[in-house]
């Protein structure tokens, strides 16, 4: 493990680093879910090793991934990382961001909730007649946004201790949990028939290098691999 404090705000520059390539993102989602070695993630996501390594190398380095075994494998070491604890937002942490910062994090956050939900869907994540899928434009009042977001906390509170309750009756049974996906956003909406305000598109890159900007940030992205490095 790096010697250095972990990631703890969403301000911390090593987190909106992280986050700034969409790869980065993927494996973060991944590592979250179990260990892995950089050779099976390169295998699921279909990329080179030497390109998963290096953005595994860079998570490992910001001190966002720790290593958790290692297996041999064909005569080599094989290192299998796990994420340690993500940084969690407030709206005081969220406000002290200045805009680029907020497109670069709004940019990551929104590819995650997007890939998260179309591979869930091509997979039939949304056949259960419970499945809820909504879009709603409302118009609010300055008290009745406040109500809304209010509630949108409760939801999420209210959701997590649902996860908790369910970890606790499936200790008996770890194979009766399924993997439930929720995706809450409540927003400022610009009307489709509006115009993007000038300048909005490209924020999200900010001043990330051309190496870290994902094709959200910049339309005319390729990936390019990196130099490879000595990890798997």
């Amino acid at each position: 493990m790096p010697d250095q404090e972990p990631v703890t705000n969403i301000t911390d520059p090593r987190w909106l680093r992280a986050i700034s390539h969409p790869i980065r993102i993927r494996l973060l989602a991944m590592l979250d879910e179990e260990p892995a070695s950089p050779v099976v993630l390169a295998a699921k996501l279909g990329q080179p090793l030497g390109t998963i390594a290096y953005h595994v190398r860079t998570l490992y380095d910001l001190g966002l991934l720790k290593l958790v075994s290692t297996r041999q494998r064909r005569g080599a070491t094989e290192h299998y990382y796990q994420t340690t604890a993500h940084p969690r937002g407030t709206e005081e942490s969220w406000e002290a961001l200045d805009s680029v910062s907020k497109q670069r994090l709004l940019t990551a956050l929104l590819a995650r909730a997007n890939d998260y939900a179309n591979r869930s869907a091509a997979a039939g994540g949304f056949d259960a007649k419970d499945a809820q899928l909504n879009s709603n434009s409302l118009k609010l009042d300055a008290k009745g946004w406040a109500q809304l977001t209010r509630e949108a906390k409760k939801f999420l509170a209210k959701a997590e201790q649902i996860e908790r309750d369910a970890a606790g009756r499936a200790q008996a049974d770890p194979d009766s949990l399924i993997d439930v996906g929720v995706n809450v956003m409540v927003f400022n909406a610009l009307p489709f028939s509006a115009e993007l305000p000038a300048g909005r598109s490209s924020a999200a890159a900010g001043d990330a290098t051309e190496s870290d900007r994902g094709p959200l940030a910049d339309p005319g992205f390729s990936l390019r691999d990196p130099q490879p490095v000595e990890l798997t």
